[in-house]
């Protein structure tokens, strides 16, 4: 029905579509005063400006400079194996998807690292004195596409894997996943 190529075509696409959506919203953003917070459902949800020199939900923002250097480079190279294997491997399309959502965030965030020192942050889900750390477009699009990956882990188990559960783009995607947002990875089935 669709050639390999056509579904890889389809995945560049959303990947793209993520890291566009991300820099589009963070130059809006950045355009805001550094103190501009605007509720949009009270009690709920703001948007606001910051800026976040650390790695994801704000953690070690007052790293060394070294440190900075080699999250690049650990997001640089995670991101190259993202990129490898949907390119090269046969998935499912979801997991194509999957893997191009986490690839256009990383992208994102990783181009925000290397031209500002920082990434911008806007979204604050909180209730009442109880907040979620700020987050991106970026961040959104790597975890619904890791929770996609997770989900064709768990629940779409295909014959072709067999019992030994074969290594595939899916398994070595989720720790490739996990480096971009510098946590652990997944523990993966065996």
């Amino acid at each position: 029905m669709f050639s390999p190529g056509h579904f890889r075509l389809r995945h560049l696409v959303a990947g793209l579509a993520a890291f566009v959506a991300d820099q589009w919203s963070k130059g809006r953003i950045d355009r805001l005063p550094d103190d501009f917070n605007h509720v949009v459902i009270p009690g709920v949800f703001r948007i606001v400006h910051a800026e976040n020199p650390g790695v994801a939900f704000g953690l070690f923002q007052n790293a060394a400079p070294l440190f900075r250097d080699l999250l690049i480079g650990v997001s640089s190279v995670a991101l190259l194996v993202i990129l490898a294997l949907l390119w090269r491997s046969q998935q499912s399309s979801r997991t194509g998807y999957a893997m191009a959502l986490i690839a256009g965030g990383a992208c994102g965030n990783l181009l925000d690292r290397v031209v500002h020192g920082n990434v911008v942050d806007f979204l604050l889900f909180y209730w009442g004195s109880h907040s979620f750390p700020v987050f991106n477009l970026a961040d959104s699009a790597i975890v619904v596409g890791a929770t996609l990956l997770v989900w064709e882990i768990i629940h779409d188990r295909s014959p072709r894997m067999g019992s030994s559960m074969a290594p595939t783009a899916t398994n070595a995607t989720i720790g490739a996943a996990s480096a971009v947002k510098n946590e652990a990875p997944a523990d993966l089935p065996s």
